[in-house]
C-alpha cells in the first residue's frame, strides 16, 4: 500500500472521527451550522479520503485468488453496475440532499435518533458511491467516458449550489427550531464547502485521466518498439 493511499485513508478516517465526535455531534444537533459542517465532513470530504485509499484493491490483494474472483464477479454484476453508474450515484447523492432539506424529513431527524443515524449512513455511503463512480481508483463496472463523468460532476456542482441558494433564499428546511440566520449561515457553508469538495473531486478526475492516458501512451510505445 503506497504512502498516498495511507494518507488518503487517514484523512478519510479523521474526517469521520471529527464529524462523529461528541463536540461536533452535539453542536450539529442544536445548531444548523454544525449540522451542515457535519454533513460536509461525512458526505463529501470523508468519502474522498476513503475512496482514494482504494480499499477494494487492498482487499483483493489480501484475499486468495478464488475469493478475489468472487469479489470481482460481484463488482461486475448488474446491480452493482446500476448502482455505480454516475447518474444513479448522482441521484442518490444530490437527490438525497434535496429530499432531506426540502421536505419535513430533516425536522423529523431532530426527534428520531434512528432516523438521524440512517441519514448519516446515507451521507457516507452516497458520498463514497458518487466519488467512486466519478473518479475512484478501485475496480468496478466499466465507467462511461471522461466527458460523460465530467458532465455529471458539473451537474452535481450546479445542483448542489442551487439547493444552497434555495435554502438561503427561502429558509429551508422549514418547521425547525433553527432561526433564519442559522439556516442562511448553514446554506453558505454548504455552498462554499461543497464547491471545495467537488473541486478536489474534479482534480482527482483529471489526474486519473492523465495517468490512464500516459499509461496507454507508454503501452503503445512498447508495442511499436517490438
Amino acid at each position: 500500500m503506497n504512502i498516498w493511499r495511507v494518507l488518503s485513508l487517514l484523512f478519510g478516517l479523521t474526517m469521520l472521527a471529527i464529524a462523529l465526535a461528541p463536540p461536533l455531534a452535539q453542536f450539529a444537533h442544536n445548531d444548523f451550522r454544525g449540522h451542515m459542517l457535519q454533513h460536509l465532513l461525512l458526505g463529501m470530504l470523508a468519502p474522498l479520503g476513503l475512496v482514494f485509499a482504494a480499499p477494494v484493491t487492498l482487499l483483493l490483494g489480501a484475499l486468495s485468488a478464488s475469493r478475489a474472483r468472487s469479489i470481482v464477479i460481484v463488482l461486475q454484476s448488474r446491480p452493482v453496475h446500476f448502482v455505480s453508474h454516475p447518474v444513479t450515484a448522482l441521484l442518490l447523492n444530490v437527490g438525497g440532499m434535496y429530499l432531506l432539506y426540502l421536505t419535513p424529513l430533516y425536522a423529523a431527524t431532530l426527534d428520531n435518533h434512528w432516523l438521524h443515524a440512517l441519514v448519516h449512513i446515507h451521507f457516507i455511503l452516497a458520498g463514497c458511491l458518487f466519488t467512486w463512480a466519478i473518479a475512484g481508483p478501485d475496480p468496478g463496472p466499466s465507467r462511461p467516458s471522461l466527458y460523460y463523468r465530467l458532465v455529471i460532476l458539473f451537474i452535481s456542482m450546479a445542483s448542489h449550489a442551487t439547493l444552497a441558494k434555495l435554502m438561503y433564499a427561502y429558509g429551508w428546511p422549514l418547521d425547525t427550531p433553527h432561526d433564519l440566520t442559522e439556516i442562511q449561515a448553514g446554506a453558505q457553508l454548504m455552498y462554499y464547502g461543497g464547491d471545495l469538495a467537488e473541486l478536489l473531486l474534479l482534480i482527482a478526475l483529471f489526474c486519473a485521466w492523465y495517468r490512464a492516458h500516459r499509461h496507454d501512451g507508454r503501452r503503445r510505445e512498447r508495442l511499436l518498439l517490438r
